[in-house]
């Protein structure tokens, strides 16, 4: 599995269902900011992409499914030419104040453990076949 593209956001996310459309954009605007940061390539506009997010949360966390949309819109055209290229979504939330094994965590997901703060983990990749193993 390539790694195209993988990002830490060192902050609570925002849910799809937030009800104030400014903090939404201002969420979006943050990540694409700090996308762009990174991502010096055209957007990817071919081939199958698995997107994953894994949210390490403290007490009372959004909706695991309310926090992937924003993020993925956030990407789009950045990134990937077309979201309709994302045929593999994964998405993972754990409480910080549970053990959490590193061992085998991509090295940006295992220092947000270690460093223990509320973040998300993004990470882009080639879509695999489904009848290989599911992996992070």
């Amino acid at each position: 599995m390539t790694v195209i593209f993988e990002l830490l956001l060192p902050k609570r996310p925002l849910s799809h269902q937030a009800k104030i459309s400014e903090n939404k954009q201002a969420w979006k605007d943050y990540i694409y900011g700090r996308a762009f940061a990174v991502w010096k390539q055209n957007p990817i506009s071919t081939g199958a992409l698995r997107f994953t997010i894994v949210y390490l949360c403290e007490s009372d966390p959004c909706d695991i499914n309310n926090i992937i949309k924003p993020i993925q819109d956030a990407l789009n055209s950045l990134i990937y030419a077309d979201d309709g290229l994302i045929r593999d979504i994964t998405g993972h939330m754990r409480l910080l104040s549970d053990p959490i094994d590193i061992v085998g965590l991509p090295a940006q997901l295992a220092e947000a453990v270690i460093m223990g703060s509320e973040c998300v983990y993004i990470r882009v990749t080639e879509s695999f076949e489904l009848n290989t193993e599911v992996r992070l």
